[in-house]
């Protein structure tokens, strides 16, 4: 039987909350309940299992933190929304391409609401507008479940992306919501990204426990 609980965390620093991550996948068995966490972080670049530091242009005094997601490199911080999807992927018989295109899908859903037009790239994954980058994702599977998620750019700073090569492309121009005209804070935004993210991960709202935490 599916069933998901959503944690509305808020600002979580990204190496308790990536170690917590871990733990809850290593820990659970096949009657596990799913969870997404919805939250942000304080300023801090994250480089994916096999990404390459020279992609950090311009180091300063942000953290740069290794993690074993997928992908290159990336930028988090306060005004950026995210959601962790901590996912048994077998028991809802989602590949990881699915599982991609489900989170991709999510924001695009949540822009369209927007009056926003975003669309996906097979050669890049994330969620696009206009050629610019508002929302990333990069994943881990580990025993057919997973961890990590996306993020998506609401009124954030975006230049700590021009120290990267953001995900490992070159001058891959990054944008956000407030840069589109969206007046909204990631507290505001944070139910519709997670009930889109609910359908577009095959869930409804029948499915959805109390948060207990």
């Amino acid at each position: 039987m599916k069933a998901l609980r959503l944690r509305l965390l808020g600002a979580q620093d990204y190496l308790p909350c990536w170690q917590s991550m871990r733990e809850f996948t290593a820990a659970r068995d096949a009657s596990t309940s799913d969870e997404i966490w919805v939250l942000e972080h304080p300023s801090v670049y994250t480089l994916g299992m096999n990404g390459d530091p020279r992609h950090l242009l311009k180091p300063d005094h942000t953290p740069l933190i290794n993690t074993d997601r997928g992908g290159q490199i990336t930028w988090h911080g306060p005004g950026q929304l995210i959601a962790y999807t901590l996912i048994d992927t077998r028991r809802l018989n989602l590949g990881i391409r699915r599982l991609v295109h489900g989170l991709e899908q999510s924001v695009i859903e949540v822009l369209l609401s927007l009056g926003i037009r975003g669309t996906a790239r097979a050669d890049a994954p994330g969620v696009y507008v206009g050629g610019a980058k508002i929302a990333s994702v990069g994943l881990r599977i580990t025993r057919g479940c997973s961890y990590h998620g996306l993020s998506l750019n609401v009124e954030n700073e975006l230049g700590h992306f021009a120290k990267i090569n953001p995900c490992g492309y070159p001058s891959l121009p990054v944008t956000s919501l407030a840069r589109l005209g969206v007046n909204a804070t990631t507290e505001e935004l944070a139910p519709a990204v997670a009930g889109s993210l609910m359908a577009c991960l095959g869930f409804t709202i029948n499915d959805l426990l109390d948060d207990d935490s």
